[in-house]
């Protein structure tokens, strides 16, 4: 059943049903598209399952194609009374996995979506079948000047009033990592869901939970080995100013058996920048995948 109120939204862009998981602290918009095995995208701040669109149209003829939104993001709901604390967002990106039986499945992550995604994988190895990774990282990163100063700034009074009051995530940082012009009617489908300032807790807490959650953060890195096993295609946009060279050298250092492609004119949002161009790529790789394991 469709229970999407919005329309704002251009379908041609963004055709696909709403469904909803209803969780004790509020409804979790997803999208669950096509057949097959199943693909699991999660996204970031301040962005929501529209910016795998160009991913779910062009895979899902052939795959099992799952976005959610994060509570406090897109088409979810937005409580005010609840922590958006990464490993809390990583606990309903379980319930969905768990609700929606999904088995042996595809993670793709950026962005928070990395260590969200990546917090099932190492929980739950044994039902992750391989991972594509675009620009992301999930390890602690407490006293890397680039992160600090950063996080700091925007977990301080005057960040947070930014956020609150102007919605700069995406009025000025999402245009700013976006490598080139980003279209009108794009940009559009990424303010509207943090229109009103009360909505933008979620988008709020994420900036001081890249230092806050850095214990977290370690506890993940400390049980990284078990991601060795597994596939893995990386997608990077070289132009980033998040994740950068330095980012990409650590995840290929890690996992030096990772098929790497690297686009040098494309910015922090791969899939939304690059996603006609990767569909091929993503599906070459899962296709051999599945047929070496076959």
């Amino acid at each position: 059943m469709d229970m999407n109120p919005s329309d704002w939204i251009n379908k041609s862009l963004y055709p696909f049903e709403s469904r909803f998981l209803f969780l004790e602290s509020g409804r979790m918009h997803f999208v669950d598209e096509g057949t097959g095995a199943p693909l699991v995208m999660v996204h970031g701040n301040p962005t929501w399952s529209f910016v795998y669109r160009k991913l779910i149209t062009g895979l899902s003829a052939r795959f099992r194609c799952i976005a959610m939104d994060h509570l406090g993001f897109g088409l979810s709901d937005k409580p005010e009374g609840w922590s958006y604390r990464p490993a809390d967002h990583a606990g309903n990106l379980e319930k969905l996995i768990d609700t929606l039986e999904l088995k042996d499945i595809t993670l793709v992550v950026q962005d928070w979506g990395g260590p969200i995604g990546l917090s099932y994988a190492v929980r739950h190895p044994e039902n992750v079948r391989s991972i594509i990774i675009l620009n992301t990282w999930m390890w602690p990163v407490r006293g890397v000047l680039h992160y600090e100063l950063f996080s700091r700034f925007m977990a301080g009074a005057a960040g947070r009033f930014l956020i609150r009051r102007y919605n700069v995530f995406v009025t000025v940082l999402m245009r700013q990592m976006f490598h080139g012009k980003m279209p009108e009617e794009v940009y559009r489908h990424y303010v509207m869901p943090l229109k009103n300032p009360k909505d933008r807790k979620g988008c709020m807490v994420f900036p001081k939970e890249i230092l806050g959650s850095g214990e977290w953060l370690a506890g993940l890195w400390s049980r990284r080995k078990v991601l060795r096993t597994k596939p893995v295609l990386i997608l990077w946009g070289m132009r980033d100013i998040a994740f950068r060279k330095q980012e990409l050298d650590r995840w290929s250092r890690f996992l030096p058996h990772a098929c790497v492609e690297r686009f040098e004119k494309t910015g922090h949002f791969v899939q939304d920048e690059k996603g006609e161009d990767i569909c091929p790529v993503m599906e070459a790789f899962i296709l051999n995948r599945q047929s070496s394991k076959d």
